[in-house]
């Protein structure tokens, strides 16, 4: 089992929920791979930052009402047409739960099968934004922050842009990019958070068509879940900016990025 495999079951793991042969493997390759522990940790601190922060809101009443008399309109009537009214709401709302589960499900199984790395970058940028300490080096400038990786990557980070007034360099630090080490450079667009991964590029499954020009490369620029994600490579080396900013405003950083490479 590889890190990708790995981590699609992670959080099944972490419910209980795996079976059998499947639940050894997992343990097996997590218990050996400090990669896929350090995932797995942040993933646990970020599902709990999520549920102490994001504003917890019940379904209007009406909204509710409706979905039950759907759901009631659907069940079987039992004999003599009469239907145990009493069940029905707590039927209607574990029904209804169990298919948003299964809709969810399929959906986070399709937005993962079709581009892992679009997912990688954006939780790994969501694990910045809700970390308490995101940056393990303060800016002094490029020539302080890139230094300090000495020592704690296997390749040097190719980057010269130092931040200027449009986009301040905040700090680095060195996180997990898939199974490997990445440099983790911090920037700042106002009020948004930008962050620039940038890690080994072998052994990756980066798209076939590479089309948006950034800098002298190409690359590609998508969205999920409402941030936009510029991945681009050059020679042995990968990069991703990760915002939500305009992606013009993405677009302007990243051949700040690319010009220095």
């Amino acid at each position: 089992m590889d890190c990708t495999e790995a981590r699609e079951h992670l959080l099944d793991r972490r419910r209980g929920t795996l079976l059998g042969g499947l639940r050894e493997r997992v343990d097996s390759h997590v218990s050996e791979c400090e990669a896929c522990r350090r995932e797995d940790a942040a993933d646990r601190e970020l599902s709990f930052a999520l549920e102490d922060r994001l504003p917890k809101r019940h379904a209007p009443e009406a909204l509710r009402r409706s979905i039950e008399k759907r759901l009631v309109g659907e069940l079987p009537r039992a004999s003599g047409d009469i239907r145990r009214t009493r069940r029905i709401p707590l039927f209607a709302s574990s029904a209804f739960a169990a298919s948003l589960a299964v809709a969810a499900a399929v959906l986070l199984w399709m937005h993962h099968g079709s581009d892992p790395m679009l997912a990688e970058a954006v939780n790994d940028h969501l694990r910045v934004l809700y970390s308490d300490h995101p940056v393990e080096i303060e800016s002094g400038g490029i020539h302080q922050v890139k230094p300090w990786f000495t020592g704690r990557l296997d390749f040097a980070p190719v980057t010269a842009f130092s931040g200027d007034d449009e986009f301040p360099l905040q700090g680095g630090a060195v996180s997990y990019f898939v199974d490997r080490k990445a440099a983790t450079f911090i920037f700042k667009r106002r009020l948004h958070v930008i962050t620039l991964f940038v890690f080994r590029a072998e052994g990756l499954p980066w798209p076939a068509l590479a089309t948006h020009p950034v800098g002298g490369a190409r690359g590609t620029l998508e969205t999920s879940r409402g941030f936009h994600v510029l991945m681009w490579k050059k020679g042995d080396l990968g990069y991703a900016l990760v915002s939500d900013v305009d992606p013009t405003d993405l677009q302007m950083l990243a051949v700040k990025v690319a010009g220095g490479v």
